[in-house]
């Protein structure tokens, strides 16, 4: 009876994937003006490192790994000479300073 009922789940399984191949995918009604502006959203991050020595709690806590308790150890431990310090100061392991790296920056006055 169980062998009956992996046979039945496998076949509905197999009829699904075939539909969904089957089925045309529909183009982006979107224009290419529409586009832009997500294409450009997505890449501001990028484009503006998030400077260590002024960012805001909040901003802080939008970056991958930091919440509000890391935001406020950063906000404590300032100024910054570089952001490497995020890692000797003891605010995020290497892990977690591998994911946002590339997002930050210690801008000195």
């Amino acid at each position: 009876m169980k062998w009956l009922l992996m046979l039945a789940l496998s076949a509905a399984m197999v009829s699904a994937n075939a539909q969904d191949k089957a089925a045309p995918k529909a183009a982006p009604a979107a224009s290419k003006d529409a586009a832009a502006p997500a294409k450009d959203a997505a890449k501001a991050p990028a484009a503006q490192p998030l400077d260590l020595n002024s960012a805001t709690q909040e901003e802080l806590e939008a970056l991958p790994t930091v919440g509000k308790v890391k935001a406020g150890k950063i906000i404590a431990a300032r100024p910054f000479k570089g952001k490497d310090e995020l890692k000797t100061k003891k605010i995020l392991t290497e892990a977690e300073y591998n994911k946002v790296k590339d997002l930050v920056i210690a801008k000195q006055k």
